[in-house]
């Protein structure tokens, strides 16, 4: 028996060996392309070029001081932020809805309210902008902001029903039995449970819209053009380092958001593991 052990205790080293490396060559190839921005961000010369010349600011006070980059970034925020508020709303009423609805028609519900996310961008942005343009809900901010919350609700639906799988709807009904409105049900006793998929589905809401760019280029006028959007002009018009300041940025705001989602989501967990226990 001991002559056994030892190989294959040898084959599960060698086994754990070759996942680990493998793990690591396919995170340095998803992430080098990422990483690879990052140093161009900081060049001192006029085009993006390996070696750098030198090392410089000038592309992130060009970025933070121009009229037409700054502007870009104050409407990725204002629509990302109003999209965020209207697909929480949606997206916790319809998972909430849809967790109390039993019928047969609930799957295919659900799968209209998760299309979004299934639809090509392109097709979607086709669909909208036919939809919009006799509505004159082009060229603002309002058709912008709604085309944001079509695309971002979804998540908020999928987070917050996962949420609701662990929830006890017996809470609600004993606190509605003892007088106590819908309203004051929600906010005391079903919100407090609900918050951490809540908090995850905003984050996804505000990520979805902030980086949407196929959109934008249907619906946007000259006063509404996102970073992406910009971006994506920059590119095709004039290859400018400061769209590498703009790409650090947007990759900054992203490992912040995940960041923010794993610590939601371990605190959902140290709140949970005493009720389950």
């Amino acid at each position: 028996m001991s002559d056994n052990h030892a190989p294959r205790v040898l084959s599960q080293r060698l086994g754990w060996g070759a996942t680990v490396v493998a793990a690591t060559l396919v995170f340095v190839f998803l992430m080098a392309p990422i990483l690879a921005i990052v140093p161009l961000s900081f060049s001192s010369q006029t085009y993006l070029t390996y070696p750098l010349p030198g090392l410089s600011l000038r592309w992130y006070v060009d970025l933070f001081t121009s009229d037409k980059w700054m502007l870009s970034l104050k409407n990725s925020f204002i629509i990302g932020i109003a999209a965020t508020v209207l697909s929480m709303a949606l997206g916790t009423l319809a998972a909430l809805g849809l967790a109390q609805w039993n019928s047969r028609w609930k799957p295919l519900v659900m799968a209209v309210v998760l299309s979004p996310m299934v639809v090509p961008v392109v097709i979607a942005a086709v669909g909208v902008y036919f939809f919009f343009a006799p509505l004159g809900l082009t060229g603002n901010y309002a058709g912008l902001i709604l085309a944001h919350t079509a695309l971002a609700t979804p998540f908020v639906v999928i987070t917050v029903s996962a949420t609701l799988q662990g929830f006890d709807m017996n809470l609600a009904r004993a606190s509605a039995s003892l007088g106590a409105p819908p309203l004051l049900t929600f906010r005391r006793v079903i919100l407090p449970l609900i918050l951490p998929g809540m908090a995850s589905g905003a984050l996804f809401a505000f990520a979805t819209s902030f980086d949407e760019v196929v959109t934008v280029l249907f619906l946007a006028g000259p006063e509404q053009r996102t970073l992406p959007r910009e971006m994506f002009a920059g590119i095709r018009e004039n290859i400018s380092p400061t769209i590498t300041a703009a790409a650090v940025i947007l990759t900054t705001l992203s490992v912040i958001l995940l960041a923010t989602l794993e610590w939601l989501r371990r605190r959902s967990e140290r709140l949970r593991g005493p009720a389950s226990r």
